[in-house]
């Protein structure tokens, strides 16, 4: 198992399976987003609040979390160890 991280609100995911953490502002998102609540692919950890980032897994399910991108972004690199000292 990979590494695990904090998404807000005591819910935590596997990094390994992390394929995209994306903003839920565009278009396609916003569709992949309702076709995956319709499907029951969708994994809601917002608690209630706005979502501001969308994680997309291995396995096709979309995790959606109220803390943005780039702090998520940030924590799995933390994790990680990986700097953009480049």
């Amino acid at each position: 198992m990979g590494r695990l991280i904090h998404i807000g609100f005591g819910n935590i995911v596997n990094t390994g399976k992390i394929i995209a953490i994306v903003s839920p502002d565009s278009a396609p998102i916003k569709r992949l987003v309702q076709k995956a609540k319709e499907t029951g692919m969708a994994i809601d950890a917002t608690q209630g609040r706005r979502t501001k980032a969308v994680l997309v897994m291995e396995n096709s399910q979309i995790v959606l979390s109220a803390l943005l991108p780039e702090t998520i972004s940030g924590r799995a690199q933390e994790e990680g160890g990986e700097t953009d000292d480049a």
